[in-house]
């Protein structure tokens, strides 16, 4: 049963992986199956895989936080701006899964174009700034919404590989 236990935590974890890159909480999701499998087969996991994999999510969002953060900062955007490009990517998001059918690229794509177009509409519409600084706050809250994504996703791809190892290592 434990490497049944095993299999499923390895599928949860390229799961995972993929659902981070489509900015989706896929290292908890990970986490959660190596729980409910840590549970239903104690000794799978030791508690510091667990808990080092607890660390490394909290710092996966605050990586992404400051990433997508420091994207619209760095170009000149206001609050307005940030606060457009978190609406915006996430519409972006959901628009460009369903709009663009190529899986995955369609959902990273939707979500830096809605991350662009959410923080440049907020900071000409609600800032009142010109649209040449709009623009410009809108880059970089493009840029840093794929920084952020490809930094969540490193740190979803190192959690994935210490729980599948540390799996089937026990």
């Amino acid at each position: 049963m434990i490497y049944l236990a095993a299999s499923i935590v390895t599928l949860a974890a390229l799961l995972g992986v993929v659902l981070t890159l489509i900015t989706m909480p896929g290292i908890w999701f990970m986490i959660g199956v190596a729980l409910m499998c840590f549970w239903w087969q104690p000794g799978m996991f030791s508690w510091w895989t667990i808990g080092i994999a607890i660390g490394l999510a909290a710092m996966a969002e605050v990586a992404e936080l400051v990433a997508s953060a420091a994207g619209a900062g760095k170009a000149g955007g206001t609050r307005h701006g940030a606060w457009g490009s978190i609406v915006g990517s996430l519409v972006g998001l959901l628009v460009g899964t369903f709009a663009i059918p190529i899986p995955i690229l369609g959902s990273l794509l939707g979500a830096v174009l809605g991350a662009f177009a959410g923080a440049a509409l907020a900071e000409r519409g609600v800032a009142k700034r010109p649209w040449g600084e709009s623009m410009k706050s809108g880059h970089g809250a493009a840029v840093g919404r794929l920084l952020s994504s490809v930094i969540k996703t490193a740190f979803a791809l190192i959690v994935a590989l210490m729980l599948v190892v540390d799996a089937f290592w026990n």
